[in-house]
């Protein structure tokens, strides 16, 4: 299942409408994080939206820039991204057609799932109540070269246990300060799930919250890292949660082992909010 629409509390007021005179699609992407600087558009850099939106040129020239769930950072893969994109009401190419027509113009590292109308008042970020992210570990011996770029490479023992209650005991509504980098929003957050699950020489690491600071998946990963390598206690968590201190967490794992893996939707409240009126509604850019 690529993205969930479900009665799970909504987490948005609003109900989002089109521009006048178009319309709103939404697709599931997936990418390479390896070739992009992150999803946001960013100058004299490679970045998804941007080429996201180039390729629906050939289509129709008039095509609003596309909106994603999360704005992933440089170097983290997409395995689901829901995205919507406005296009003029008469768009020509027959939806069940869109996403081959799409990925005919876009890289190989880059490609459009599945396309559809989306539902009415549908907003891909602000409409969106539940992210899942996914960090790989390659825990091995020696590492693999089909794993390169994949999964973080680990070749000593880990204590899987240890780990997953270090997660139990960071798993709920905290202030999560301690884990994010450089952070100007309010920093308390509901971490819904965080599990280690081995299967083979392939370790997940799932994380799921209705949002997340920056850096903060990376973070909680690395601060299981210690914990499973003996290096720091699965109790002493608590104590690195109260500090607020980013210094006393774990260090980002690299960007590589992780996936944006899926996210849900919750229902569409019966409030709207012109496209063009999004940043004022809610006090940030889409």
């Amino acid at each position: 299942m690529m993205w969930v629409m479900s009665s799970a509390r909504p987490s948005n007021r609003f109900r989002y409408v089109p521009p006048a005179g178009s319309r709103r699609l939404r697709l599931t992407v997936t990418w390479d994080g390896a070739a992009y600087a992150g999803w946001q558009s960013q100058p004299s850099l490679p970045n998804v939206q941007d080429t996201l939106q180039r390729a629906f040129l050939p289509l129709s020239p008039d095509v609003f820039r596309p909106v994603a769930a999360g704005r992933t950072d440089a170097g983290v893969h997409a395995e689901a991204m829901p995205v919507h994109v406005d296009v003029p009401a008469g768009f020509g190419v027959p939806l069940p057609k869109l996403a081959r027509a799409l990925n005919a113009f876009l890289p190989s590292t880059l490609a459009v799932l599945d396309a559809g109308a989306a539902p009415p008042g549908f907003h891909a970020r602000f409409s969106c109540n539940e992210r899942r992210y996914v960090y790989r570990l390659l825990c091995a011996p020696q590492r693999h070269p089909l794993w390169e770029g994949r999964a973080l490479h680990r070749f000593g023992p880990l204590d899987v246990a240890a780990m997953n209650a270090a997660a139990a005991a960071l798993t709920g509504t905290h202030d999560f300060a301690a884990f994010a980098t450089q952070e100007d929003r309010q920093t308390v957050r509901e971490l819904r799930t965080l599990q280690v699950v081995p299967v083979g020489e392939i370790w997940e690491i799932h994380v799921v919250g209705e949002s997340f600071l920056r850096h903060m998946v990376r973070g909680l990963v690395g601060t299981l890292l210690l914990v499973g390598a003996g290096r720091l206690k699965a109790g002493a968590v608590g104590d690195i949660l109260a500090s607020g201190q980013r210094g006393q967490a774990g260090a980002n794992v690299p960007a590589h082992g992780l996936y944006f893996s899926g996210a849900s939707y919750g229902e569409i409240s019966s409030g709207t909010v012109e496209s063009g009126r999004v940043e004022e509604a809610m006090g940030r850019n889409t």
